[in-house]
């Protein structure tokens, strides 16, 4: 019989906690004499590959075993290294691929028509060539959006969840939440000092483009203020709450942590730059924005700190090595009962199963009014018998 092969692959933005998944599968799949084949660099991996090259094979797939992922586990990042690549919808074709036919759609953005390709055919093909039988997508909404349309046109997949922004659905925790709180928490209890010495209001911005989960723990840890995307506070109200703040403290300084995404009435997310693989543009800093409207208002001056980058980035914390391991075996397990379809993931404070999210639901949110005191800015804090630890939805 032929030997049963599996492709693993890690796409967006990486996060601490991807090595420890990729280990977990390969050591599982030596238990049940599956092979492990690591695609390199994402939905990349599946799109640029041309294995007439030898070139290309080298840089795109990676036969993984228990000798070249030993160690993996004690290192942040992913050995598999990521890319956003949209298969289906992509810009331009890679040179093997010039001269092919694909399926094509147009879009126009400020009087700009772009032409993108769908070049699914040819990941399915790659696949095929490869002998596999499964792919796991480890990945965030959008990594797993076109984990979904694998499975769709017919390819066996299971996806594991990882994002710092806590927002892919159907599950309460994505690999990599953790260590980005933990990071968030440590940089802004070490700033306190600086911000107090000065006797300023300190601003700092963590990533959260559509949900304010990590501003919100954030702030929960710290006790301190936070803005998230799900809320729009008059520009007002946060100002007032900042001044008191620094009136009130007896060492004259006073601190709020914002989501990428945050705004307030009046004020819409600024953007820039060309928009990537799935149509996100980068998020000018609302924290210099905020920044601006506390001196223009109040002559404070402000210290801000944009923490984005440095919390993705090292070593993974307990648990998040500990959800990326059971996590990476639960997929394993789905493949060994020929499942498809499927998502690790927390429900309800445990381990499950659960269909991969439907793109078209878009990111999960913060739940307002059971979750953020929209007077205080604050998280609420009361109220958790019997709740998750990762949900605080009533």
């Amino acid at each position: 019989m032929t030997k049963k092969r599996v492709g693993i692959l890690t796409g967006g933005g990486d996060v601490p906690g991807l090595n420890s998944v990729i280990k977990s599968v390969v050591y599982r799949g030596a238990e049940h004499d599956i092979e492990v084949v690591g695609i390199r660099r994402g939905w990349e991996g599946l799109t640029h590959l041309d294995l007439t090259d030898s070139a290309s094979k080298a840089r795109y797939v990676w036969p993984l075993d228990r000798e070249n992922t030993r160690t993996i586990d004690r290192t942040g990042g992913t050995i598999l290294h990521s890319s956003r690549t949209n298969p289906a919808k992509m810009k331009k074709l890679p040179p093997h691929l010039q001269g092919t036919s694909f399926p094509t759609s147009t879009s126009t953005k400020g009087g700009t028509a772009t032409t993108t390709f769908d070049v699914s055919k040819q990941v399915l093909a790659n696949l095929e060539a490869l002998g596999l039988d499964y792919l796991l997508a480890i990945g965030g909404d959008d990594t797993l959006s076109y984990a979904a349309r694998l499975h769709d046109l017919g390819f066996k997949v299971i996806a594991i969840p990882k994002t710092m922004d806590n927002d892919v659905r159907n599950t309460e925790y994505c690999i990599g939440f953790s260590t980005a709180i933990t990071r968030a928490m440590d940089a802004i209890e070490r700033q306190r000092t600086t911000v107090g010495s000065h006797e300023r209001i300190g601003v700092f911005r963590v990533f959260g483009r559509d949900a304010g989960f990590t501003s919100l723990y954030t702030a929960y840890v710290t006790s301190i203020r936070c803005l998230i995307p799900e809320h729009k506070p008059k520009i007002e109200h946060v100002v007032d709450l900042l001044v008191t703040d620094k009136r009130d403290n007896p060492s004259g300084y006073a601190l709020i942590v914002l989501s990428e995404g945050a705004q307030w009435e009046g004020y819409a997310v600024q953007e820039y730059g060309d928009p990537d693989a799935f149509g996100h543009r980068k998020k000018a800093s609302v924290g210099e924005s905020l920044s601006d409207e506390i001196k223009r208002r109040t002559g404070e001056e402000t210290i801000v700190s944009d923490l984005t980058y440095d919390l993705r980035s090292g070593d993974p914390d307990f648990i998040d090595k500990l959800i990326a391991y059971t996590f990476g075996t639960m997929a394993f397990d789905a493949v060994l009962e020929g499942k498809s379809g499927l998502m690790s993931a927390l429900v309800d404070g445990r381990y499950d199963l659960v269909p991969i999210p439907d793109p078209k639901l878009g990111p999960r949110k913060v739940d307002v009014a059971s979750m953020y005191n929209t007077d205080r800015l604050r998280p609420i804090y009361a109220n958790k018998r019997g709740l998750p630890v990762f949900l605080n939805k009533i």
